[in-house]
């Protein structure tokens, strides 16, 4: 397993993991084009604050995340704005190694932890319970369109 700093030359490779395991239970998303998801990549890779990180093996990119550095009272934390590992790769332990190695480098880097959104009912909410990630009491996510 190398897990390497999310750049330009992986949006591609990125960009079909993203489409490959979103667009299956339980999140059954849909996109209008592959450029959409792409663009999303170009997007996040263009703020000063983002950080991402890659986990291949043997070449083939098998986990991303892409999140983005927070200010806080407190310091600076990382924020996960997306999170994924290929759906052959899932259930190895590949998603945990690969969180525990940033919550390292993340934490090499000064940042004084890890923040992240998900929902009750979506595997995810037990891989990050599993992985040491509690419910912040009397946080609610809103939104506004």
């Amino acid at each position: 397993m190398e897990i390497q700093t999310l750049n330009h030359r992986h949006i591609e490779a990125s960009s079909h993991l993203f489409i490959e395991t979103f667009s299956r239970e339980p999140w059954n998303e849909r996109y209008e084009t592959d450029e959409e998801v792409k663009q999303y990549f170009v997007n996040f890779l263009a703020l000063d604050s983002c950080l991402g990180f890659v986990c291949l093996e043997e070449e083939r990119l098998v986990a991303l995340c892409i999140g983005m550095r927070k200010p806080w009272l407190k310091g600076v934390e990382y924020y996960i704005d997306q999170l994924c590992v290929a759906p052959d790769c899932q259930h190895q332990g590949i998603g945990s190694r690969f969180l525990a190695e940033i919550e390292r480098r993340v934490k090499d880097l000064g940042m004084k932890g890890l923040l992240l959104n998900t929902e009750h009912f979506y595997p995810s909410y037990d891989f990050y319970r599993k992985n040491g990630f509690t419910e912040l009491e009397g946080l609610v996510v809103m939104g506004k369109e």
